[in-house]
Order: C-alpha cells, then sequence, then structure tokens
C-alpha cells in the first residue's frame, strides 16, 4: 500500500496493484503521465458551443486524465458533420486553442480526431456533394449518392488532412488522429471491400485498398511527427461478416502492414451500436476478444475501450498485454475524476458508468449532451457545475426531502455536500424509488448504480439523515420543523392508454381484458396466457416488459404505433439489437398498429395509416404509454391555508425530479442536482446559465466563386 492522497482529512491509499495504471508511457515524441486515456467522443456542442466543449474537455483533465481528446474535427466542408468541431482552415483555430489550453492546464496530452465523413453524410450545411472511393447512396436518409473519388480528389484529401494537421499543431493539439474507424470515413471506406469497387491502385487488393491510409499516415507524420504524435483510430471489425474487414481476417493483414508507421493505434468496431453498444447488450470489456492480436502485430501502444469501469479489469488488460492505456469515452463522462479516485484509493466515490447511451442519444438528437450519473456534465461552463466540488450552503434552512428516488437521493446527497441539514423519508423501506425496480427488469442490472453511488455517500454524511419506511403526509411535513421542502415522490404509469398517439383512454381497457400497468408488473403482479404489450412509450420499459413477460412463459404479442419498435432507441444506438430481441421472444410484433379497444378474450388494433382493423386473442393487456406526477403531497401542501407553511416555519416547498415532470433518470437526477445547488426548481424570468453567442463577421468577404473572369 502506498500513500497517494488525501479525501478531508483522512489519509487514503491505492493498492500496489494499480501502480501499472499510472505508469508514464511515451507515445511518439510525447509522453502521457499515466494509462488513462479519454478517446474521442461526441458530445453534442462541438463547435456549436466552443466553451462549454472547452470546459468539459478540461474537467476530465483536472479529473487526472492522461489523455483527453477531441470529438471529430471535420477538416472539409465535403465531409461535414452537422454537429461536430471543424478544421477547415486557420479561422477554426482559436477555439480549439481554448481547449488544448484547459486541457494542458492540468498536465494532460491533447489530442485531436481529424476527420471525413465521405459517404457517409450529406453534406447539409455546404451542399457540398459528398465523396466515395466508389459510387454509393448516402448513409443518411437524405437523397442522395456519393461520386467516386478521382484521382484529383484523392490528392486533394491528402492536402486538405495535411494542413488541418498543421493547423492542429499551432491550435496546441500533441495527438493528431487519422481517423479510419466506424465505417463512416474515408480511410476506412476506402480499406473495405463492402465500400471500395475501384480498379485502379487504390482499389482490389488489400495493399492498394489500404493505399491512402498509408499515405495520409506519412504526410501526416512528415507535417507534424516531430512534435505531435501521430495516431490512427482503426476499426478492427466492421461487424458485417466477411463482406468488410474482420478481426480473424483482414485487420490482421492491416497491422501487419502498418503497424509501425504511426505512433499509437486506437482499435474499436463498427458501428456505434456494436462499439458502444449498451450495458443491457454487452458487459465491461467485451471488445477484448476483438482486438487482443493488434500488440502481437506491432510494438506501438494500442488503446482499445470497453466501457471500463472496475479498476481491476483495468489493470488486468495492461498486464495481460491486450492494451497499452486504457480508453473511456462513457466512464470518463460518468466520472471525470475516476483517475484521480482510483490513483486515491477512492473506489467508493467511483461514479460507474451504467451503459445507458444517454449521453450518445442527446448528441444524435443535436443537444448538448448529459449523463444519467453525472448531472454536471455539459453544464461546467453553463452554470459553472463541477463533478466532485459544490459551494458549501449560504443560508440558514434545514431541509425535508420526501421521496428517495433518483431525484430524492441526489437533492439529498448535494445538499448534505454542501453542508444543509437533511432529513431524507422514503414511503418504501427499500431506497432507490424507480431505479431499484426497473435494475431488475431483463439487462438493466447496471441502473442500480444510480442509487448504489448516491446511497454510499449519504452513508458518510452525519448531517443527512435517512428514513426509509416512513409514508410522510401534509400534517407530518408541518411538525418536521423543516423550512424547505423537496417533493420527490415521484410518478406513476397510466393504465388507460393515454400516451402520444390516443389522447383520450382506450376504450375497453376499464371493462374488457385485465391490465397490467408497467408498476404492477415491477411489483410481481403478472398475467398468465396471452399478453399485448401496448408501446407508446418508445424507449426501453416496453420492451423488457415484453422480455420479463416472455421468460415467464407468456404468449407476448408487442404493439406499436410507431414504424419500428423502441423507436427513441435508434438515438441510443441500439434500436436494432432491441427490435431483433423483440422479434424473437414475442409471439409476434405488430408496428405502425394502434391499440384502439379490448373487450373479454380480444383486443382490436388498427393500422395508424390505414385505419384498417384486426383482432388477437387476448387474456390481459400491458399499456407502456405514458406517465403521471405522484405530486398529492405537493398538491395539498400548496393548497393549505394562506400563512399555514409560513407558520410552520417552512418557506418553500418544491416539487423535484418526477414529481415535478416525469421523464428519463437522466432528468430526474439532473432536477435534484439543480435542487441542491439552487433550493428551486422552479422557472424564473432570468436565463439561469450562460450563453454562447458568435458575433457574425458582417465584413468578412465572400469566397471567390472560382468562375471565369
Amino acid at each position: 500500500m502506498r500513500e497517494t492522497g488525501t479525501k478531508g482529512t483522512a489519509t487514503l491509499s491505492r493498492p500496489a496493484r494499480f501502480d501499472i495504471l499510472f505508469e508514464p508511457l511515451r507515445i511518439g515524441p510525447v509522453t502521457t503521465k499515466n494509462r488513462f486515456y479519454q478517446v474521442p467522443h461526441c458530445n453534442g456542442m462541438g463547435r456549436a458551443y466552443p466553451s462549454p466543449m472547452a470546459a468539459m474537455r478540461g474537467v476530465k483533465a483536472e479529473g487526472g486524465w492522461g489523455v483527453v481528446c477531441t470529438e471529430q474535427c471535420d477538416i472539409h466542408y465535403s465531409g461535414q458533420h452537422q454537429r461536430e468541431l471543424r478544421l477547415w482552415d486557420a479561422q477554426d483555430i482559436p477555439a480549439l486553442a481554448r481547449t488544448t489550453e484547459q486541457i494542458h492546464a492540468h498536465g494532460a496530452l491533447a489530442g485531436v480526431e481529424l476527420a471525413h465523413n465521405g459517404g457517409h453524410v450529406a453534406n447539409l450545411e455546404s451542399r457540398a456533394v459528398p465523396l466515395a472511393p466508389s459510387a454509393e447512396a448516402t448513409r443518411s436518409l437524405y437523397p442522395g449518392t456519393a461520386r467516386a473519388m478521382d484521382k484529383n480528389d484523392i490528392r486533394a484529401f491528402r492536402r486538405w488532412h495535411r494542413e488541418a494537421a498543421l493547423n492542429a499543431r499551432r491550435a496546441g493539439f500533441d495527438i493528431v488522429y487519422i481517423y479510419a474507424g466506424h465505417s463512416m470515413t474515408l480511410p476506412i471506406n476506402f480499406l473495405s471491400r463492402s465500400r471500395n469497387k475501384r480498379t485502379d491502385e487504390y482499389g482490389g487488393s488489400l495493399e492498394n485498398r489500404a493505399r491512402l491510409l498509408r499515405e495520409l499516415i506519412e504526410d501526416t507524420k512528415e507535417a507534424v511527427g516531430d512534435t505531435c504524435a501521430v495516431a490512427v483510430r482503426f476499426c478492427v471489425d466492421e461487424m458485417i461478416g466477411d463482406r468488410g474487414i474482420t478481426a480473424d481476417g483482414e485487420a490482421r493483414e492491416v497491422i501487419a502492414l502498418l503497424g509501425e508507421l504511426p505512433d499509437l493505434w486506437d482499435v474499436n468496431l463498427a458501428n456505434m451500436g456494436h462499439d458502444g453498444a449498451t450495458a443491457r447488450f454487452e458487459p465491461e470489456g467485451w471488445q477484448e476478444k476483438y482486438v487482443a492480436f493488434v500488440k502481437g502485430l506491432t510494438s506501438k501502444p494500442v488503446v482499445g475501450v470497453g466501457r471500463f469501469t472496475s479498476p481491476d479489469t483495468m489493470a488486468a488488460m495492461l498486464r495481460s498485454g491486450t492494451l497499452d492505456l486504457i480508453g473511456a469515452a462513457r466512464p470518463s463522462i460518468a466520472d471525470p475524476f475516476l483517475p484521480t479516485k482510483i490513483e486515491q484509493g477512492r473506489f467508493d466515490d467511483i461514479r460507474e458508468c451504467i451503459g445507458c447511451n444517454i449521453c450518445l442519444a442527446f448528441d444524435s438528437m443535436g443537444a448538448p449532451f448529459r449523463c444519467t450519473q453525472n448531472p454536471t456534465t455539459g453544464e461546467e461552463w453553463r452554470r459553472g457545475w463541477h463533478p466532485e466540488t459544490i459551494p458549501p450552503k449560504d443560508t440558514g434552512d434545514t431541509v425535508l426531502v420526501v421521496g428517495a428516488g433518483p431525484a430524492g437521493l441526489e437533492a439529498a446527497r448535494g445538499l448534505g455536500q454542501r453542508g444543509y441539514e437533511v432529513i431524507l423519508c422514503e414511503a418504501g423501506r427499500e431506497l432507490g424509488g424507480r431505479v431499484t425496480r426497473e435494475a431488475r427488469l431483463p439487462g438493466l442490472a447496471t441502473y442500480g448504480r444510480v442509487r448504489d453511488w448516491r446511497v454510499g455517500q449519504l452513508k458518510r454524511m452525519k448531517n443527512v439523515q435517512v428514513l426509509p419506511g416512513n409514508d410522510v403526509t401534509a400534517d407530518l411535513v408541518l411538525e418536521a420543523g423543516c423550512s424547505l421542502v423537496a417533493v420527490a415522490t415521484g410518478a406513476f404509469w397510466r393504465a388507460d392508454g393515454v400516451g402520444r398517439h390516443h389522447r383520450d383512454p382506450v376504450p375497453g381497457l376499464a371493462d374488457g381484458l385485465p391490465v397490467f400497468t408497467p408498476d404492477a408488473l415491477m411489483d410481481g403482479k403478472l398475467p398468465q396466457g396471452r399478453v399485448v404489450v401496448y408501446d407508446d412509450d418508445h424507449y426501453y420499459m416496453a420492451t423488457v416488459l415484453a422480455e420479463r413477460l416472455a421468460d415467464a412463459g407468456c404468449e407476448v404479442v408487442f404493439v406499436t404505433p410507431e414504424p419500428i419498435v423502441a423507436a427513441f432507441t435508434q438515438f441510443t444506438a441500439e434500436q436494432k439489437r432491441v427490435q431483433r430481441r423483440v422479434m424473437e421472444r414475442c409471439a409476434a410484433v405488430h408496428t405502425s398498429t394502434a391499440l384502439v379497444r379490448t373487450e373479454p378474450g380480444t383486443a382490436y388494433l388498427a393500422c395508424t395509416y390505414t385505419g384498417r382493423e384486426s383482432a388477437v386473442p387476448a387474456d390481459a393487456v400491458v399499456p407502456v404509454t405514458g406517465r403521471l406526477p405522484r405530486d398529492a403531497l405537493y398538491q395539498e401542501l400548496t393548497a393549505l391555508e394562506p400563512g399555514a407553511l409560513e407558520a410552520a416555519g417552512i418557506r418553500r416547498v418544491a416539487r423535484v425530479g418526477d414529481a415535478l415532470g416525469p421523464g428519463i433518470i437522466a432528468a430526474a437526477v439532473h432536477s435534484g442536482h439543480l435542487f441542491a445547488r439552487t433550493l428551486d426548481t422552479g422557472l424564473t424570468d432570468r436565463t439561469p446559465y450562460r450563453r454562447e453567442n458568435v458575433t457574425p463577421d458582417w465584413d468578412q468577404p465572400f469566397p471567390p466563386t472560382g468562375g471565369a473572369a
């Protein structure tokens, strides 16, 4: 054991078996102080919100990551991603320099992922015709075709990439990436037989298909290799079988061919549904079987990912020789201070990623990302929130928090950290509310980490009193002697079928078939026989309940008004896996179909386009359509006679989390944290966060048209 840090007045240490995680490592001309490597990841901020993006990266550097990388950074308008960074020319350097400054301020290396998305994008902003190795339909749904690159295009692409590398060095980056990953950039598309149908020296044999990647590595090394490390992010398996690159096939040949050229190999899978698999479908470290071969074919450092949250798993990856650096995206979002906590032996303080992909979802929707575990991410610059510190209390309030679900736990934890005297009451005997119940459903066990981390923190706080088994009434609130009351009593699932599709109750649900709400199923009350699961929620709940019912022997008919199953999970990059699971486990799946009425023994369905009805035999219905706040206590308190609250010493009653507005768990946690920081969750006339407005340069000249004089 070795002393490495302190928390409060206690001296903490880490076991010697984790020393390997803190050994420096040389990467070409630069050296990382440890083996914690935040790989490039999207965040929904990018060029639209450069200050929040820079602050977010800076906090990770502060948290001990040896290398902190940007998201992908477009090098040219002909291959642009709508939301990410760009480095088209010198005009883009200042925003990126702000990022490197914040990363370097804490002793970390800064990496940038240069990218050209080829035929993966439709170039909706620039309106340029996309480029690809061979003519192909663009990967987006926008109708369009990427044109095959000619030799002039290839030379131009190499020139754009080299200039972007030089600008990256000018911006202060230490590691410059060539992005050949996720089946979404030109280098990997040239490598892949499924996308490259060329017959010239850039097509055909693997050596020809690898020619462009070789040239990019050599160009970048020549341009910046004396001061910057040159990394290749490489997809070792496209997950499409022999039609593409596979870990037991051409990926090995690529590494054998080019293995010694770059300074670092960052290896992953395609596409994000695989590389960023949710915990519902893949465990921690699951990519090891795909990437383990790489170290045997190159002497250069190798970084890989696997949603690593366990220090033992991380150390084992290094000791086994599978990896040289522990790559992380989602775990670095859930806990930016993960390296520091391991270094200091503060293992119980690690906020483990739950693998829900809510971070990815909001980026996919074009919004700044967020995290179920870490409510401060994305708020570092906007609100000045820090994941580890919070201002000490600045009022004399005592606080009663009613409800120990995700919002109530986070509110009590944050208030306790600030130094407030807090009473946390929970009607049930278990803490955790919805996360405890949902964590028992198929594939959602990691959701329990939302509860476990917060309960563990609360147990150390002498100023927070936790009282399970206490069903709080309005009279008890008045007698509690607290000046602030946070009602975090959650929400309940509707039984009447009202949701996005139906604005009025579904006829027959009240007196036709037996109705089992998600709450009833999570309480252990299961139907038997033929069950219709009607999903108008479109996230995970209906599909995991369908699995639960199938496990119990029910014959499940899955019905949704959307054209696909669990439509929201397109944003969490798991929709195809979810739909396949539902189709495998259910007796029938009806998409673009609504439940319209029931009668004993029968559920009637209707096509959402034609209205054409059909009937299916059914013994029960599970409507997963919408939730309502469980806010009766709040309504009762705010309806008291004028002066009653003041007479009891209560100056404010606020709803928190699902009791304010039912939503995802991340929203509930954020609401609880907001209350802890501000002592309120209400709307005000003042914008509660900083906005970043880009000042237009009205005098900037128009670019030349290129026409004849």
